[in-house]
C-alpha cells in the first residue's frame, strides 16, 4: 500500500466558504481522491487553514508550512507520494510577496521533503506540486478582503509559470489547479463542492501514473 500525503492549506483542509466550517468527508477532494485511488493507497489529510509556504504569519506564526513539514513527514513515514498545494495565503498583503518569491518558498518545501526523507526513510517520495487556483475577481466583496487585496488576483495568475519552473528544477510532477477549477463565488478563495470533485479527479490521474 502506498501512502499519499496531502499537504496544504484551507483548500486541502476542506474549508466551506458558505458556513466557515469544514466540508464533510464526502465533499473534500482528499477523501474523494482516496475513494478514486482505492485500497492500494492510504491518503493522509494534512491541510491547515492559513498555512503558508515559508512565511511567518504575524498573528499565527505556527501556520508556517516549513515549521510543521518535518514532523509531519516523520509521523507518516514511509511516505511514497506527497501532493502539495500551498501558496494562496502567501498572497496576503501582509507578506508583500512576489509570485517568484512564493514559488521559491514552495521550492524550499520541496527540497526539504527530498532531503529529509532521504535521511529518515531512505528514499524520496514522488512529489506532485500543485499550483493553487487563482484568487477570484470578487475578492473585494469577500469576507477575507483586507487580508487579500485586488493585487492578489494578478499575482495569483502569475504563479503557474514560476511553479512549473520549481517543478522542473526538483523533478516534480506539475499540476496547475487553475487549468481545471476556480474559487467559489462566496469568497473568491475557497473551493465549492464541484471544484473539490474535479480536483480529486485530476490528482487521482496524476497519482495513478506514478510508478
Amino acid at each position: 500500500m502506498k501512502t499519499v500525503l496531502c499537504y496544504g492549506d484551507s483548500n486541502t483542509y476542506g474549508y466551506d466558504p458558505r458556513t466557515g466550517f469544514r466540508y464533510p468527508s464526502s465533499v473534500r477532494w482528499t477523501c474523494r481522491l482516496a475513494a478514486l485511488l482505492g485500497d492500494d493507497y492510504h491518503v493522509v489529510e494534512e491541510g491547515c487553514n492559513g498555512r503558508t509556504t515559508v512565511f511567518d504569519d504575524p498573528i499565527e506564526g505556527w501556520k508556517n508550512g516549513l515549521g510543521y513539514l518535518k514532523p509531519c513527514l516523520n509521523s507518516h513515514k514511509p511516505v511514497d507520494i506527497v501532493v502539495m498545494m500551498l501558496g494562496s495565503n502567501d498572497l496576503k498583503e501582509t507578506f508583500h510577496a512576489s509570485p517568484e518569491q512564493i514559488a521559491e518558498g514552495a521550492g524550499v518545501l520541496v527540497e526539504t521533503i527530498q532531503t529529509f526523507t532521504r535521511e529518515k526513510q531512505g528514499f524520496e517520495p514522488k512529489i506532485v506540486l500543485v499550483c493553487p487556483p487563482e484568487i477570484g475577481e470578487g475578492i473585494t466583496e469577500s469576507p477575507f478582503y483586507g487580508s487579500f487585496y485586488e493585487n492578489a488576483i494578478e499575482r495569483s495568475r502569475q504563479l503557474p509559470a514560476h511553479y512549473r519552473h520549481i517543478a522542473e528544477r526538483y523533478g516534480c510532477i506539475f499540476v496547475n489547479a487553475a487549468d481545471y477549477i476556480r474559487p467559489s463565488k462566496e469568497d473568491s478563495l475557497h473551493l465549492d463542492p464541484q471544484a473539490h470533485a474535479k480536483l480529486a479527479e485530476v490528482l487521482a490521474e496524476a497519482v495513478i501514473q506514478i510508478r
